[in-house]
């Protein structure tokens, strides 16, 4: 393999790296090398993410997304690309377990299947949610890994009892391409069972809730070797390479590639999640954090990211489907609603959406984004028209005035999440970093400058990517460290700079 490559007009290009990141709906492989100090991307294969319906819950479908892995390994041998190493990053908090012989142990469900409901009362009885907080600081979210567990445990005890290890998905997938079983410390600190100050796995809290200590191992921190492609891999795809841990928790990857201009700056990753803080170099576990429901989770370097988890662009990318007459889950009944339009009538996209809004600016209702009600509605329509009603404020007619609800809704959210981290931390914030693909949406962000007013700015679009390739490249010697790559990544690429108006 060459260690280095001539590119346009006798540049010096360093060698390749893989960042294989996947969504909730789709999963990409991003090639990156640096050349003459920038980074520089190339998207090479793009794959569906998708769920079915297993045994009476919502299931990733693994087999899919190990095809698509492979085939975009496929696709930069095709291509005559080879990376020197390649790093998988995922959504956080679900699992699969293997048995002694390495073999899987039921599906992979998704975190929005209703497995959870009452777990929370399940946990609360066995520590309280202050001593659970102040030992992980983790944000009480029902599908945490933690209410996973309690689940299964009442569901599928044999599955417990047979299981000798826990593996998050990102760590399952590393498992298929090496056979080197690792777990990742950022994605494992997403479980709410790690102890945020001894940054390892309770034992104490694993033994209060029952759950086998063998299924936890030895963490490891972003930029670990897992190891080469198994043969029979790299006999598949073409190739061989070696696998690094990146980052896996999405998030953790995103934060990663911000490229802040001082420590006044809120990040915002801003997808599927829209997740909102700060990086901290200690954990703050108080009761007043707990209150107001902020996380703490662990980053690479153990930067911890202190965040608020908010719904973000899950409830317009729900609507989207609803409208165009799509379910996000095969086998789920739509729920009736009604508005000037009607299902499949018309397909739209995201731009209509969005003037859609615009032409509804006077629209003035909101809702709490970050109510359960909308995690994983039967109907998103309908249950933003339903919360309007229940507070009493004007239910959305038409498609525009949903739109501004949600805008409005999100943006308000992002406003009092800064008003508590400047609280809870004793600092005020003078800026927003949106990384991610929903910093691509203008009024999203002109929207946020105007509701926070602060400047915005906005970009990276390929944030998490970005975050995985940087911790691979620090690794193979492109960059000194995280100070360097965050300077590259502000000379690299386009960020936007959106002021309040």
């Amino acid at each position: 393999m060459e260690s280095e490559k001539i590119g346009k007009e006798g540049s010096v290009m360093g060698q390749y790296y893989l960042a294989i990141d996947i969504g909730a709906s789709s999963g990409r492989h991003i090639l990156g090398h640096v050349e003459n100090g920038r980074m520089v991307l190339e998207e090479m294969y793009r794959f569906d993410n998708r769920q079915q319906r297993r045994d009476g819950h919502d299931c990733w479908d693994v087999e899919n997304l190990w095809q698509g892995i492979l085939g975009g390994l496929k696709a930069c041998k095709a291509q005559g690309k080879i990376p020197a190493t390649v790093g998988i990053d995922t959504w956080a908090v679900d699992f699969v377990l293997l048995d002694k012989d390495g073999k899987r142990l039921g599906d992979a469900v998704a975190y929005r299947d209703g497995r959870t409901e009452g777990m929370d009362k399940a946990v609360d009885a066995l520590i309280p949610p202050a001593e659970l907080y102040a030992r992980t600081g983790i944000q009480k979210q029902l599908f945490n890994t933690i209410y996973q567990l309690m689940a299964l445990k009442q569901e599928h005890p044999e599955q417990l009892e047979a299981a000798h290890s826990l593996l998050m998905i990102p760590d399952y997938f590393n498992y298929l391409l090496t056979g080197v079983q690792k777990q990742e410390y950022t994605n494992a600190s997403s479980t709410n069972l790690v102890n945020a100050a001894k940054k390892t796995w309770d034992r104490e809290l694993l033994d209060t809730l029952g759950l086998p200590r063998r299924l936890f191992g030895p963490l490891s921190m972003p930029g670990t070797v897992v190891g080469p492609l198994k043969e029979e891999i790299a006999a598949e795809v073409g190739f061989q390479t070696t696998v690094i841990l990146p980052a896996t928790h999405d998030t953790g990857s995103a934060f990663l590639a911000v490229p802040a201009r001082d420590d006044r700056a809120v990040y915002l990753s801003s997808g599927t999640w829209s997740l909102l803080g700060v990086e901290n170099e200690a954990p703050i576990t108080t009761e007043e954090s707990r209150a107001q429901n902020f996380t703490n989770e662990g980053g690479a370097w153990y930067r911890f990211r202190y965040l608020k988890n908010i719904m973000g662009l899950w409830m317009i990318q729900s609507i989207r489907r609803e409208l165009n007459g799509v379910d996000y889950v095969a086998g789920k009944t739509r729920a009736a609603w009604t508005l000037d339009v009607k299902a499949g009538e018309k397909q739209w996209s995201f731009p209509d959406l969005i003037a859609a809004a615009e032409s509804a600016a006077d629209f003035t209702a909101v809702v709490d984004a970050n109510d359960d009600a909308f995690l994983a509605p039967d109907s998103m329509i309908l249950a933003v028209q339903k919360a309007c009603a229940a507070a009493g404020q004007p239910v959305p007619q038409t498609v525009g005035q949903l739109m501004q609800c949600v805008y409005r809704s999100l943006t308000l959210c992002y406003k009092n999440a800064i008003a508590g981290l400047s609280e809870l931390t004793g600092k005020t914030y003078t800026s927003i970093n949106i990384v991610g693909g929903g910093c691509q949406d203008n009024y999203l962000n002109r929207m946020t400058a105007a509701v926070t007013g602060l400047p915005v700015y906005a970009g990276p679009v390929e944030g998490t990517a970005i975050g995985n390739l940087a911790v691979q490249m620090i690794h193979g010697g492109e960059f000194a460290g995280l100070v360097t790559a965050r300077q590259s990544i502000r000379e690299s690429f386009d960020i936007k700079e959106v002021l309040p108006q």
